[in-house]
């Protein structure tokens, strides 16, 4: 064997270790990492001792046992961290996380970006991040960074083509962020719903959530989306698939900022909603649903039917059952459910053998910059050896 493949076959076994570990529902020891490798325990004792003096992995206290040497559980090491952005229509999120999946550092700033400058925005959002990565409670090495933005993103290019809920086109974030963002480090730019995304395949990086193939709807002013499959976001051939919000409800509907007429979000995105409610707030609004009230009633049932119109021929199209509301629609899931779940059953071809299900994703604050930080991590666990020395 040459000395290319035996390097070659290193940096594939390490990897494999570093994933198997993050990936446990409980700390592994050196033996378990060895049984769900098919590695020899003397194999996998060599690579774990190697992720564990990189930093990559970290021993933690053996558990007591019966007879003999009690095994040393293993966990994701907390030196390496990766910076994750957002910039939402409402706020400016940066969050520092590490692969265990703990939040080393962040900040969030409200405010109202609609139709704001790009410049000023990312400038401030520059700012921001500045001041989180100047703050950290401890060193942490970064092996990436992304920014999630809510709208279509030109992934070769880190352009964002066009956010309508923004009014942003033609924006390339980079450069104007390259004061913040330390050196050597590439800034990934993507759409915030296929990001988000991530948060539900994922509850800490590498490991998988209960779902792993479901539909996610981001709900925020409008409504992004994703397709997940296998745990993966199905971005398309250029990287733009997901746009449910875009997706025609009514074409004899209201105009949408896209330009289009009847999209999902002028029925279900959180203006939409409010609006056609009387009121200021998702949680005012589920308030007052619960308590019958008919305004806010009508204004979810409507919700609902566009939703369920949108999201049918979504299923049909992908065979994927499973939807993950995110954002506003999150709040509003119980009171969405019956009527929602009912319409899938009646459009859906596949419903009477699969039933749709409707599912609520867990709050997470910044859930696009939570997840580009995912992704930013999920380098390290494809190639750890780069970051071991």
């Amino acid at each position: 064997m040459t000395s290319a493949r035996q390097s070659t076959l290193r940096a594939t076994n390490l990897a494999l270790v570093a994933r198997t570990v993050c990936a446990a529902a409980l700390p592994p020891s050196r033996a378990d990492v060895a049984a769900a490798t098919s590695m020899t325990r003397a194999t996998a004792s060599r690579l774990v001792d190697e992720l564990v003096a990189g930093g990559v992995l970290a021993e933690t206290e053996p558990a007591a046992a019966g007879r003999g040497r009690p095994a040393t559980p293993l966990v994701p090491g907390s030196r390496f961290a990766a910076l994750g952005l957002q910039v939402n229509a409402g706020y400016l999120a940066v969050r520092v996380i590490d692969l265990r999946g703990e939040v080393v550092g962040e900040a969030q700033e409200q405010d109202d970006f609609v139709g704001s400058d790009p410049e000023a925005t990312l400038g401030r959002l520059a700012r921001l991040c500045r001041r989180v990565l100047g703050d950290l409670p401890r060193p942490v090495t970064l092996t990436g960074a992304g920014l999630a933005l809510p709208g279509l993103v030109a992934a070769e290019t880190g352009t964002l083509l066009r956010a309508p809920n923004l009014g942003w086109s033609d924006v390339r974030p980079e450069p104007l962020l390259r004061d913040a963002v330390p050196d050597g480090l590439d800034l990934l730019v993507d759409n915030e719903a296929a990001l988000a995304a991530r948060t539900v395949a994922e509850t800490a990086p590498g490991r998988p959530g209960a779902v792993s193939d479901f539909v996610y709807l981001s709900g925020e002013i409008g409504i992004g989306g994703a397709a997940v499959l296998g745990g993966s976001v199905m971005s398309g051939r250029h990287g733009w698939a997901g746009e449910i919000g875009h997706v025609t409800a009514d074409p004899n509907g209201p105009r949408c900022r896209c330009g289009s007429t009847g999209c999902l979000e002028t029925y279900a995105g959180r203006t939409a909603l409010l609006a056609a409610a009387g009121l200021s707030s998702p949680a005012e609004l589920a308030a007052r649903a619960t308590e019958g009230d008919a305004r806010a009633l009508a204004a979810i049932a409507t919700a609902a039917r566009a939703l369920g119109v949108a999201l049918a021929g979504v299923v049909n199209v992908l065979d994927i059952p499973t939807v993950v509301l995110g954002g506003h629609l999150a709040h509003l899931a119980d009171l969405l459910r019956d009527d929602l779940e009912e319409q899938l059953r009646t459009r859906v071809l596949s419903a009477r053998w699969t039933p749709p299900k409707i599912e609520a994703a867990q709050p997470i604050p910044a859930p696009g910059a939570t997840g580009a930080a995912f992704r930013a991590l999920s380098t390290l666990l494809a190639d750890p050896v780069r970051w071991l020395g």
